[in-house]
This record gives C-alpha cells, structure tokens and sequence, in this order.
C-alpha cells in the first residue's frame, strides 16, 4: 500500500489537468479551469497517476492549493489561507457555539458567533465552494477509473484491483462531504460521477434524498473497504465507514425526522469492537507525534498534517496559531508566535465547575480526624476553621479540596500549637515550617503523612479544562479584544518530550486533525442507549467513566450509571471533543443551538440570546442562488 501521508506530494500539472476535466457549471466552486498541457492520455501514462489522484482527495481536507502555502490556490476569487476546507468547517462547527469567539474582525466572521449571518457571507460561501469542490474532484477520480477507461489505457489485473479499493475510499471522501453538505445547507445541488461533465444546473435535492443517497454509498462500499485499523494510517477503512453511518444514523431525526438510534447503536458497537483504544494522556492526541505517541490508536479517521510538506494557514496550523496570544508563550506550542484570535466564553469554562462529588470522595477514605488544612488557599483563608482531614489508616490523611492559588499549612485541631509546614518545599515536613505555595485554582488531592513527616499535592482536576487565564477575563465585554475570554490551550506543535514539530521555522505544524476517534464512539454509545437504541446503562457508564479516569488520572470524577441523562452527555460532549468541530451539530441534535440555547454575545449582544430556529441551517450562498435560477433558498433567508 502506498505511503501518500506524512509525505504527501502530488504532480501540479496532472491535478490541474484532473480539475479542468472534472467541473461543470453553475458558479465558482464547480468553474476551475487550470491551465495545463497534458492531455488525458499522458496525466495516465504513469501507474502511479491513480494513487497520486488519490492522495489528492485525500489533501483536499488539508490544503488550499495546488503548491503550499499559496500561490496556486484550488477556487479563485476568495483568500487561499482562510478558505481552507477544514479551517472552515471547524469555523462553522465551533464560531457560532459557546465554545469559540474570535478577535479578529475580517468580513462577517462576527456573524457567525452573533447568529445574524446572511447568503451574503464571504465564509459561508467559502465552506460551501470547498465542498463542493472536494466531491468535484472525488466525481472526476470516479469517471476516470471506469472499468472501461482502465482497460482502454492497458491497466494490468494487479493495479485495476487496487483502483477498486481507491474508488471505495474516494466515494468514502465525497460521501463525508455531502454529509457535511446536508448538515450545513439542508437542501443541496446534488451531482455524482454519472453527471456528464459541461455546463448545466445541478439539480437540488431534499436533505432526506441526499442522506439516504449518502447511508446507501456507505452500505455499498463496505464490503470493499480494507478492515478496520488495517489500512495506512490516515487512509478511510471499515472503521471510518462504520462511524460516519453511526453520525448519519444518530442524527437522523434531524436530517429526516425519523429517529434510527438503533441503527446508530449497531454501528457504534462495531465501532467499539474494531480494536481501537484510548491513549493513556488526553493531552497527546493534539500533539505534533500524535501519529505515534500512541494516539493512533485511538483515531478512527485522522486529517493528516506536516509541516513541510502540507503547508497552509488553515487546519491544525490554524489551529495551532490562532489560540496563541496575549501572556502566552508561542514556545511552549512549538510555533514562532501566536496570531490572537479564538478562545472561548464562560459557558464552557462553567462546564467543567461542580464536576466531583468531594464530599462523597472524602467520605470514602475513612472517618473524620482532627487534622486539616489551613490557609489562604483554603475556603475559611488563615482564619479557619480548617478544612477537614480523612483518616485512611494509621498515621495516614487525605483530603479532596478545592483550593484557590496561595498558600496552606496542616494543623491540628484548629489550633497553631502543631502545625507543620514545608521549609526548602523538599516534600519534608517540620513542626512550624513555611507554607505550602498552591501555585493554580483547582481540585487537588492532599496526603499527610504524620510517621514519617511528608505529604503529597496531587491535582484531581478535569485535565481537558485546558485554560489559558493569566491576564485573561472571564468575562467577554469586548469580542474584538483578544484578552477578553480565556483562551484554550489544545492543539501543540511539540512531541510528548517537548520537540518542535518539522517546520524549524515554526510556521508549520504536523498535528493531524481527529475528525473520528473513539472517545467520540463512547459517547455516541451513551446517547444512542439514553434515545431508545440499546444498549445498557451499566455499558454506558463504563465507557463515560474510561474517559473521566483518563482526564482526573483517578476515579476522582467517575459517575453512576443513574446520573446518565441527555443534559449530561451533552455536556461531557464538550469537554471531551471541544474544538474537534462537533459542537454545532451536537447543540442542534439536542436542540440547544437557536431558539433554546444562550451564551456570551450569541445574537450580537454581551448577555447572549435566543436566535431563530432557521438558523439551524446555513443559506445556499447568494452568488449560487443567482448563477443558478434552478436552486430554492433555504426559508428565513
């Protein structure tokens, strides 16, 4: 099997010639007429033209153009470095949620978080012309590997096979962009490989023609995929064709008004079953190695990035960049400095508050004893009374506590004739030592140790609260002020061990991009069980909780199978997989993204309000609707 990932190179004049051939008619995104002097027959002279077209599906999700970073840009008339596929379509899963808001003030970006966009937009607009974009060039991939094309250019057995494989994935590809078409624009133009190439108007089809149209692909090329974790990695297999059924399915009652959880249940039990595992550290599935530091394994479908060779400003270099700014250090991310934009509201920093029971984590350690803790770290300040000890055995304490950045000392019996504290912050105690520095706001678990005089701080915090907070507000008075919001601290370009990432200059950033993986999975599991599709809660619980012990590195935050509840998922969603573009079409499945849901600034005001249900799709954008009489704008636009 080809290796086109990490090393992802592809001939400009055979693309060219591929995108000339390919487009028909209505408006810009179906009208790129590059400039070549092959003709078919030599772009196919070389057997290795088809892996090559391939691979350029593939980094039609990556890229912008057709050399990097810029200069020859895939559509025309719209900025190369924004109109990034993935750059746009985390834009329009995360920017008009409570998990994201941005600086900058570029066109009608505001629009999007403010809910008050138009067919006008300029991004909109940029989102649908990549779509429709990606399944021209998978259309044209599949006319060009007839069987009767191939045995008309003298293909030998052996390759015709493979073509067989790459057709399956290619139709994987356009499948997962009519996907994306249906969810943002409802009604679309809808066009396949059985089109014939010239001008015509592409005929709209309803969104529930189009999903069945999309489940019917997936069902169809099965069968013909590689196995589940058995192709290269970053290349679509069962696994990937099995979880985007799932999407599909879970979101049926949307898309058609009929709910199939059960259908998503059968596919995400396959899933589950596929040999994918967690990585131990949340943290590293956004790193630069998280092909290898053993997040692979966890990644059903990985959008793959290098540094040096898929250069651009949009994916994981967006991603990357675009959350760095105020006191951050651009170092720490692997990446010569930060561009100030996104972060997020007090909606989803509020998400993670009030997530452990700490009561009921002390009570379990054993009974009430005379030693606490003291100080200004600690609820009552140096004042007291002191925050209880647990005794767990002879000589042994522990506490879980919510403490604040300062300073504490343990006491005994609320009283300064024994108190210990740490001189030379060695871990020793002694009798009337210094004071303990808390260095951050957090949950911690705290041991003492009276035998032998030491303890230990250990914080049981929610490690996917990824907070960036120092001189940052809380509040967002001013969108456009970058220091307004606290920002997010996600996606690094630096390897378990704190290498920079390929691109020495920092530009760059080799951090692929999960759009499946399995925590996803997990949590799809317990909502297909909490809609009716099977399942058992005991399982559900099970795999909620795998999730919470990896982000509190305990059973800190586990929970009850009885505390499943809708409302819960869709908020353990967010801390899972924020900023991984699924906010958007969680909050719609759940009905929290227009006329229910508030956040800071949602509707163009600082409190946040309500937005009309139509804007639970996107508008066909204006310039399609006049380039093509044919076409019907979605209502309310």
């Amino acid at each position: 099997m080809m290796k086109i990932f990490k090393n992802l190179k592809f001939k400009v004049g055979f693309v060219a010639l591929m995108l000339a051939m390919g487009f028909v008619s209505c408006e810009s995104e179906l009208d790129k007429q590059p400039v070549t002097e092959l003709t078919e027959e030599q772009a196919f002279e070389d057997p290795d033209s088809y892996s090559e077209f391939l691979a350029r599906v593939y980094a039609g999700i990556a890229v912008s153009g057709q050399e990097g970073p810029s200069g020859r840009p895939d559509i025309q008339g719209i900025d190369e470095g924004f109109s990034n596929y993935l750059r746009q379509f985390w834009k329009h899963q995360e920017l008009n949620t409570d998990e994201a808001i941005i600086a900058w003030n570029d066109g009608t970006i505001h629009d999007l978080h403010n809910h008050v966009w138009t067919s006008g937009n300029e991004f909109i607009r940029a989102m649908y012309d990549r779509i429709y974009f990606q399944i021209g060039i998978s259309n044209q991939f599949l006319r060009e590997t007839t069987d009767e094309k191939l045995d008309s250019r003298g293909v030998d057995g052996a390759l015709k096979a493979e073509i067989q494989i790459f057709k399956a994935e290619v139709r994987f590809m356009r499948a997962l962009s009519y996907w994306h078409a249906i969810d943002f624009y409802g009604r679309i133009p809808f066009v396949t490989e059985l089109d014939a190439v010239g001008n015509f108007f592409p005929e709209q089809k309803e969104r529930d023609f189009v999903y069945d149209y999309i489940v019917q692909e997936l069902k169809d090329i099965e069968p013909m995929m590689i196995g589940a974790r058995q192709n290269d990695y970053g290349r679509a297999d069962q696994g990937a064709t099995w979880m985007l059924l799932a999407k599909l399915y879970l979101n049926s009652q949307v898309y058609t008004g009929v709910d199939r959880s059960s259908e998503a249940m059968e596919y995400i039990t396959k899933v589950i079953n596929a040999g994918y595992s967690l990585t131990d550290n949340y943290t590293d599935l956004f790193l630069a190695d998280n092909d290898i530091n053993g997040s692979e394994n966890e990644m059903i479908f990985p959008i793959r990035f290098d540094g040096l060779n898929t250069t651009g400003y949009g994916g994981t270099t967006f991603l990357t960049h675009a959350p760095v700014g105020g006191k951050m250090n651009a170092a720490d991310f692997g990446i010569n400095g930060g561009w100030g934009g996104i972060r997020t509201t007090k909606n989803f920093v509020f998400q993670f508050d009030s997530n452990v029971d700490l009561d009921a984590l002390n009570a379990a350690i054993g009974p009430a004893s005379k030693w606490g803790l003291v100080g200004s770290s600690t609820v009552n300040s140096w004042d007291g009374p002191d925050m209880i000890m647990y005794e767990s055995g002879t000589d042994q304490f522990g506490i879980f506590a919510q403490l604040v950045a300062g300073e504490m000392k343990f006491r005994f019996d609320n009283n300064w004739d024994v108190n210990l504290g740490d001189t030379g912050a060695d871990g020793s105690l002694e009798a009337g030592g210094d004071n303990i520095a808390i260095a951050e706001d957090g949950g911690y678990f705290i041991s003492l140790n009276t035998a032998n005089s030491t303890y230990t701080i250990t914080s049981v915090g929610d490690t996917r609260a990824n907070f960036f907070t120092e001189d940052q507000t809380l509040e967002i008075e001013d969108p456009f002020n970058f220091s307004n919001g606290y920002a997010v601290e996600k996606f690094r370009n630096v390897d378990v061990n704190g290498n920079q990432g390929s691109d020495g200059s920092g530009d760059f950033v080799d951090i692929d991009f999960p759009m499946f993986r399995l925590a996803d999975a997990y949590l799809m599991y317990a909502e297909a069980f909490l809609r009716g599709g099977g399942g058992s809660a005991s399982e559900a619980a099970v795999y909620v909780n795998m999730l919470r012990e990896r982000a509190y590195g305990s059973t800190a935050g586990n929970i009850e199978a009885t505390d499943l509840t809708l409302d819960f998922i869709l908020d353990e969603r967010s801390r899972e997989l924020h900023w991984e573009g699924h906010r958007r079409t969680d909050l719609i499945r759940f009905n929290q993204f227009t006329e229910n849901g508030v956040w800071p600034w949602k509707g163009g005001v600082m409190e946040g309000k309500t937005s009309e249900k139509f804007r639970d799709i996107y508008p066909i954008p204006s310039s399609d609707i006049i380039a093509n009489p044919t076409l019907t704008q979605n209502a309310g636009y």
